[in-house]
């Protein structure tokens, strides 16, 4: 193997979704200067799910009319189209036009839109051309898929995005003659380190890092030598080329019609209902890790603290491509283990989604122990369910190039589904919870106070300096600090429910005391 082709194929795979998972995490500086706010979110996830018209289109034409698509080419376009539109960006992401009397911006919402065709379809066109080099390079390229979340978040923590403080400001109101003070909490966001322009640079640059790596793969000297013993034009192999390159395989012990396959799916070497095992696993394993448990994130973590909050997010951001390289040297076909552990990773995100429903009051939610439980249940989570993709996706690769381009178009399909079940779902009360209810009655039980619950401060009530107030969420709303790692859990955004359980936070984030530092 190649260390050179392998930098390759990671470079090649991290800008398979560089670009949304970049600009999810600069939307805390992009959100304060346009017209759309913090309805961005919203509208980007139904932009995402529109770009998924591209993926739709390569398989059906992959399905019925097969080897008409040059697959090198459409790479060669989609890529392309990423670089241009990623530097576009830098210029008009602030632009505005005027629709039916409201100012919109158009050019971002446009742009955005290409990027999400970009992403969502490198699933059924970067796996399948993955065929043409050896296995081990396709372990690689999910390294290099895994780094896609993680990169952008970095870069966009060294940027400083999205800090913001939190200052005490009085405001005089004159109400029928009568002069009252009203004190409220005011969000001052912190100067980025550098500009969201410089930022979509650098998602453009790394958009031609990886039109460069897919250059290099196709032309290099060094990956000609590395290509197995078929060759994959438009995507098709030829048949009886292989024979041809190894006339050795042509004396088999065996002959080829002596072989009973048992599916004609690929190499016909697992049956109809393994293969839709392997599908259907894989689509639950996207589906809970591209959508369910990144949206449920914030609510199973903030109750044990920012600390909790931002490990879990940074560690399981960096479990992906851990659990890549697990899989480059512990590689299993068994499927009754992928089976296993899949169980045992929805386990985990069970009881995940059992903290985010008992939050703000989990389990052990005072404790060391609940914190360690929390982030060492991201962990696991991601980890395990990583190492299944990479398993399912090398399995796969040995079945032909067909069976990679239906493995993209599973992913797409998984990530799309949980979007589709998480929608709808609500995971708790919205509005102040009532005295007596389940949330409240939960915290009485331990003995600790609803944090979430609101009391709003009212224009005639004066506290005195030193006192200490509880903000209301639309206070509260103005002062959240957003962590760029927040972004960096969304890792496929291919999901409507993203923008939904952005919106929960911000209604239900914990509402802290604050001291009151102004003389009435």
């Amino acid at each position: 193997m190649s260390l050179f082709i392998h930098i390759l194929a990671c470079l090649f795979g991290m800008g398979s979704w560089v670009s949304i998972n970049g600009l999810w995490v600069e939307l805390p500086l992009i959100v304060p200067q346009i017209p759309e706010g913090w309805y961005l979110p919203s509208y980007l996830s139904v932009l995402i799910q529109m770009a998924n018209v591209g993926p739709l289109f390569i398989t059906l034409m992959h399905r019925f009319r097969p080897g008409v698509l040059n697959e090198t080419v459409v790479i060669y376009v989609i890529i392309s189209l990423g670089v241009v539109a990623s530097f576009l960006l830098a210029f008009f992401w602030k632009e505005t036009l005027v629709v039916a009397g409201v100012p919109r911006s158009v050019a971002l919402l446009l742009l955005t839109f290409f990027l999400s065709t970009v992403d969502c379809t490198s699933s059924v066109t970067f796996l399948p051309f993955m065929m043409r080099l050896k296995p081990q390079y396709l372990t690689t390229y999910f390294v290099g898929e895994g780094v896609s979340g993680l990169l952008p978040a970095l870069v966009a923590l060294i940027q400083g995005v999205g800090v913001v403080h939190c200052n005490n400001c009085t405001r005089m109101i004159n109400d029928t003659g009568s002069v009252s003070l009203s004190y409220e909490l005011q969000a001052h966001y912190q100067p980025a380190n550098f500009s969201a322009e410089v930022f979509f640079f650098f998602l453009s640059a790394m958009m031609l890092v990886c039109l460069g790596a897919f250059i290099l793969l196709n032309y290099h000297p060094a990956v000609a030598q590395e290509r197995p013993n078929a060759r994959y034009p438009n995507g098709v192999l030829e048949k009886g080329e292989a024979a041809q390159m190894n006339p050795t395989e042509q004396k088999a012990m065996i002959k080829q019609s002596d072989i009973k396959t048992k599916s004609c799916f690929g190499t016909g070497m697992y049956s109809r209902i393994q293969v839709l095992y392997m599908f259907f696993i894989l689509a639950w394993v996207n589906g809970l890790t591209n959508v369910v448990l990144p949206s449920v994130q914030s609510y199973s973590c903030l109750p044990y603290g920012n600390s909790a909050y931002h490990l879990s997010a940074t560690m399981a951001a960096v479990s992906n491509p851990l659990a890549c390289f697990i899989a480059m040297f512990f590689p299993t076909r068994s499927l009754l283990l992928l089976g296993a552990l899949t169980l045992f990773g929805s386990g985990v995100g069970a009881y995940i989604i059992g903290m985010a429903v008992l939050s703000p009051c989990p389990l052990l939610v005072n404790e060391t122990s609940g914190t360690f439980l929390i982030v060492g249940s991201w962990i696991f989570f991601i980890l395990t369910l990583s190492y299944v993709k990479v398993i399912i996706g090398v399995i796969l690769r040995d079945e032909g190039h067909s069976a990679l381009v239906w493995c993209g178009a599973v992913v797409q399909l998984g990530s799309f589904m949980g979007a589709v079940t998480m929608f709808p779902l609500e995971l708790g009360p919205i509005s102040e919870p009532k005295s007596g209810s389940f949330m409240t009655s939960i915290c009485d039980e331990r003995g600790l106070e609803l944090i979430y619950t609101a009391m709003p401060i009212r224009h005639w009530q004066t506290p005195q300096k030193g006192q200490k107030v509880i903000t209301n969420k639309r206070v509260h709303r103005k002062c959240l600090v957003i962590s760029p790692f927040q972004y960096m859990s969304l890792i496929n955004s291919s999901s409507f429910f993203y923008s939904w359980a952005e919106e929960m936070l911000l209604k239900w984030s914990p509402l802290t005391e604050r001291q009151v530092d102004t003389d009435v």
